[in-house]
């Protein structure tokens, strides 16, 4: 069986990828499963400075797999505690974690890309928040979101919903670093992975870690709480009646 999420390292850069491109790498328990996964080969690695965290085809991620939550009454706890647990890992490793956005990240794709230290896109890219437009609570991204831009910010973003363009994330402050087109994605990712892992290992770590205690960041039970709210508001009929009308009255991925 193909994994859905790989793990391969090239001297000091370690690169993570959904890899479930005809779903839009769209967040199903097995994604989220394997790229835990790819995380503890990670963890047991040695060498690595720089983590990029992309999706293979055409988007980053699409967030979470309606189909899965639709399905199975139990599924959205599972999988937004499993989702909660991997913006947690991320956020705490020693690595510089640098998410590139080549495509569209949308709900959890987009909180996954904000969780990183550095996120790179494309000026026609695809982001945003559309939970509210479906009636659910971007409960679990909302802290990761709040600690990039701030809370201003994040308000206008988390309660206005829809999606923006990778320029507006930019604008926003959701994006570091932006290129004018995809084409040139991939050299703009690389000059700056090579940046950063030039630095010392050492210190990166140390920095790293200094800035997530000064931002919070390593308060695991609000993201955690964010989970069960967010997995409450799904299991509430006037949620899923808005989830079903949306997908034309069939869960679709």
């Amino acid at each position: 069986m193909t994994s859905l999420a790989s793990l391969s390292i090239s001297g000091k850069v370690g690169t993570l990828a959904l890899n479930r491109p005809e779903s839009r790498n769209a967040l199903s328990l097995q994604v989220l499963r394997d790229a835990h996964e790819r995380l503890d080969e990670l963890e047991k690695s040695q060498g690595v400075v720089v983590l990029v965290v992309t999706g293979t085809g055409p988007a980053f991620c699409a967030g979470m797999d309606l189909k899965a939550v639709m399905n199975d009454p139990a599924a959205p706890g599972v999988l937004l505690h499993s989702l909660a647990d991997l913006t947690l890992r991320v956020r705490k490793l020693p690595q510089v974690t640098v998410a590139k956005v080549q495509g569209a990240a949308i709900g959890g794709g987009c909180g996954l890309a904000c969780v990183c230290d550095v996120a790179i896109t494309h000026a026609d890219s695809k982001m945003g928040y559309p939970e509210v437009d479906l009636g659910v609570c971007p409960a679990v991204v909302a802290p990761w979101v709040v600690r990039k831009i701030g809370p201003g910010r994040a308000r206008r973003v988390l309660l206005s919903g829809g999606t923006m363009s990778g320029r507006e994330a930019y604008e926003m402050g959701m994006v570091d670093v932006l290129v004018e087109s995809r084409e040139a994605l991939d050299g703009a990712c690389e000059d700056l992975v090579q940046r950063l892992a030039s630095g010392g290992p050492g210190a990166l770590a140390a920095t790293k870690d200094l800035l997530n205690q000064l931002d919070g960041s390593l308060a695991d039970a609000v993201i955690k709480r964010g989970a069960d709210l967010s997995a409450k508001v799904i299991a509430t009929p006037e949620t899923r009646a808005m989830l079903m009308a949306k997908m034309g009255g069939a869960a679709k991925s």
